[in-house]
C-alpha cells in the first residue's frame, strides 16, 4: 500500500508541546506537513504559561528534516485562536488541517465543583475548539479542502465520575463536529473526532506506569493521518482509539415503539417500557433531520 503522504499540507495542532498533540505534530511533519505548534505552555489545570513547550517540539520537527513554527497563544479566546491561524498564513501562505487536541484537566465531584472550574474546562475543550475551528474555517473554504480532527473521550461519550465539566465539553466537540462537518460537506471539509486513551500528563496519575507503556500516543497517530489525509471519504464519525485498538462509535436509537395519539398516557408507555429500551435493532443517523424522521414515521401514521 502507497504511503499516506501530507506534502505542501499545512496543518495547526493545538496543545502540541507534549503527549498527543506532539506525537500528531510529528508524524504529520514527518510526510510532508508544515506544522503550527500551538501550546500555551501551561499546567494541567491550565495555570501558567511557558513557551519552551512549543518550542522544544518545532526544534525536533526541523531536526528531523521538517517545518514547523511555534504559536503560544491560548485556544480559550476567539482572538488567542485568530493569532494561531495567523501563524499559519504568515509562515505558510494557507491552511489546510486543524487537530484540536488542547485540553486541561479540574477533576472534582459535581457538588464540590465550582463555577470557575466549569466554566474553565468549557473555555479550553468545547470553545477552545470551536474558536480555533472558526477562526480557519473561511480558510479551509477558501481551499475547497480542509482537514477538521477534533478530540472527544469516554468520559465525553459515557461520563465518568468527577468529571462533569470535563465530560460535558467532550461530548458538545462532538455535535459541534458533525455540525460542522455538515456544513463543510460542499467545500471538501471533513471533519471527525478521535476519542483516545494514551500516555498524557493527564492520564499518567491515574494509570500505572506498565498499563501506559502499552498506550503510547503513537499509536493514536497513525490513525490521525488518516483523517487528515486527501484520500479521506469519511465524515462527522468518531473513532475510539488507543493501545493498538481502533472503532468507529456511534450514537443509535432504538426501533421504538408507536402509540397512536389518541391513547398516549403515561400508563400506555409504561406498559411497553421494555420495547421502548430495547435496542436490539438499534442504528445510527446521518443528521438531525434524519432522527427527527422516525418520530414523524409514527406521528403521521
Amino acid at each position: 500500500m502507497a504511503e499516506i503522504r501530507l506534502d505542501n499540507r499545512v496543518a495547526i495542532v493545538t496543545g502540541a508541546g507534549g503527549g498527543l498533540g506532539r506525537s500528531h505534530a510529528l508524524l504529520l511533519a514527518s510526510r510532508g506537513a508544515k506544522i503550527v505548534v500551538n501550546d500555551l505552555g501551561g499546567s494541567v489545570d491550565g495555570s501558567g504559561s511557558d513557551q519552551k513547550a512549543a518550542d522544544k517540539i518545532v526544534d525536533e520537527i526541523k531536526a528531523a528534516g521538517g517545518q514547523a513554527v511555534a504559536s503560544y497563544d491560548g485556544v480559550d479566546t476567539l482572538e488567542g485562536a485568530e493569532k494561531i491561524v495567523k501563524t499559519a498564513i504568515d509562515a505558510f501562505g494557507k491552511l489546510d488541517i486543524v487537530i484540536n487536541n488542547a485540553g486541561i484537566l479540574r477533576d472534582v465531584s459535581f457538588v464540590k465543583m465550582t463555577e470557575e472550574d466549569w466554566n474553565k474546562v468549557l473555555q479550553v475543550h468545547l470553545t477552545g475548539t470551536m474558536n480555533v475551528s472558526k477562526a480557519a474555517w473561511p480558510h479551509l473554504r477558501n481551499n475547497n479542502f480542509g482537514r477538521v480532527v477534533n478530540t472527544t473521550s469516554a468520559a465525553g461519550l459515557y461520563g465518568n465520575f468527577g468529571q462533569a465539566n470535563y465530560s460535558a465539553a467532550k461530548l458538545g466537540i462532538v455535535g459541534l463536529t458533525k455540525t460542522l462537518s455538515h456544513e463543510g460537506a460542499k467545500y471538501n471539509i471533513k471533519a471527525n473526532v478521535i476519542a483516545p486513551i494514551a500516555k498524557s500528563r493527564m492520564t499518567e496519575t491515574i494509570m500505572p506506569p506498565n498499563v501506559l507503556e502499552k498506550l503510547l500516543p503513537e499509536y493514536v497517530s497513525a490513525l490521525v493521518l488518516i483523517l487528515c489525509s486527501e484520500e479521506l471519504e469519511d465524515s462527522a464519525q468518531v473513532y475510539a482509539v488507543g493501545g493498538g485498538y481502533f472503532s468507529r462509535v456511534a450514537i443509535v436509537e432504538g426501533e421504538g415503539i408507536g402509540i397512536p395519539t389518541d391513547k398516549i398516557s403515561p400508563e400506555a408507555i409504561k406498559e411497553q417500557w421494555a420495547a421502548v429500551n430495547d435496542l436490539s435493532k438499534a442504528r445510527p443517523f446521518s443528521n438531525a433531520m434524519e432522527a427527527a424522521g422516525q418520530a414523524m414515521k409514527f406521528a403521521m401514521g
